[in-house]
């Protein structure tokens, strides 16, 4: 690195449009000792990653009109790049490997549709052609819905589902994956409330049956129950907004964590960090609101470790940093580090897959 010798723990993605310089070395301190890095510009609009650990490889989207994804090892020199694939969409914003690790799909956000790449179980590279999977459809809200938005995308824990998210058709469909790899044609498994507007879906991570829906238009959590045949039901409706506010939000991220019992849910407009509390059978009741440091957090990661959420904020160009106490509670720390067209955040060398 040219900022340090040492290896940074994290790493910033940023967009062209908003003054990014692509992805940034991000130093973690005491107190407000945090600092970022120049920008590794042959990662540019980086949204989302997911990182295989098997061969130390990041997968990250380059989030522009023609989609592509590189892949990338970090070394204690910075970064590598391996291989670059377009996806077949345009605005990739969100990859998931499968639990194997041989399958990589990509939402497409502004084509609507679901790539999926297969990678060489020797190398993690990616080889053969890529499958893309278009949805089609419209819903109610003629501004944002106008036609299908892939936003997220899945595997079940055992590999044989694929789900993806459609913002723009208020849908969550499963895709079966036969014992070859092959995806099969999409199925809708849960229809959303007309113009909600479903952005991400969360498996719980020690309940098999317990899925979590957040949908963006209607800043909501769904609790839903996912069924052995791919489908998910009996919904629970609650908002990720403080009883009586009447401003303009839409929802961004969530998350759990590592114990499956808190919840955290950011919501733009209302700037904060909504935290729920899971209980054994994670249905979740809010433990609180609290703002998340600068305007429109649209993503956040949890480093229980460190007991540490660092929130990266669109509007205000900003990533901040808020503690978690013993209860899964949130608290402000003051740090606050200005870096245009910030996205995402990631772990450089995360401890898991």
């Amino acid at each position: 690195m040219t900022d340090s010798t040492a290896v940074p723990v994290l790493a910033v993605g940023t967009y062209a449009g908003g003054g990014g310089q692509g992805v940034h070395p991000l130093w973690p301190g005491d107190g407000e000792g945090w600092r970022v890095g120049n920008g590794y510009s042959d990662a540019p609009n980086a949204s989302f990653s997911v990182h295989l650990a098997r061969h130390a490889l990041h997968y990250i989207v380059d989030e522009g009109a023609v989609g592509r994804v590189g892949v990338f090892r970090h070394t204690t020199d910075g970064w590598d790049k391996l291989a670059s694939v377009e996806t077949g969409g345009s605005a990739p914003c969100h990859v998931a490997l499968n639990p194997a690790g041989t399958l990589l799909a990509v939402a497409n956000y502004a084509s609507g549709s679901v790539s999926v790449v297969r990678l060489d179980p020797r190398s993690g590279l990616p080889e053969g052609t890529v499958h893309v999977r278009a949805n089609r459809g419209i819903g109610p809200n003629v501004e944002r819905q106008e036609g299908p938005h892939a936003h997220w995308v899945g595997f079940s824990p055992d590999g044989r589902w694929l789900y993806q998210t459609d913002l723009g058709t208020d849908a969550v469909l499963a895709f079966a994956i036969d014992a070859a790899g092959a995806v099969g044609e999409p199925r809708i498994a849960y229809a959303a409330p007309p113009g909600s507007g479903p952005r991400h879906l969360l498996l719980h991570p020690h309940l098999q049956a317990r899925s979590y829906l957040v949908s963006e238009l209607a800043s909501t959590l769904t609790t839903l129950d996912r069924a052995d045949d791919g489908t998910f039901g009996n919904p629970r409706i609650q908002s990720t907004l403080p009883d009586g506010w009447t401003g303009e939000s839409i929802l961004a991220h969530v998350a759990i964590n590592a114990a499956g019992t808190r919840l955290y849910v950011s919501n733009r407009g209302h700037d904060s960090i909504a935290v729920f509390a899971l209980d054994a059978d994670g249905v979740p009741t809010v433990l609180e609101h609290i703002a998340s440091g600068g305007a429109y957090p649209r993503f956040f990661l949890l480093l229980e470790d460190r007991q540490t959420m660092v929130v990266a904020h669109e509007k205000s160009q900003t990533v901040t940093t808020l503690a978690i106490d013993q209860t899964g509670r949130l608290a402000p720390t003051g740090v606050e580090l200005a870096i245009p067209g910030v996205a995402y955040v990631l772990e450089v060398a995360p401890s898991g897959g």
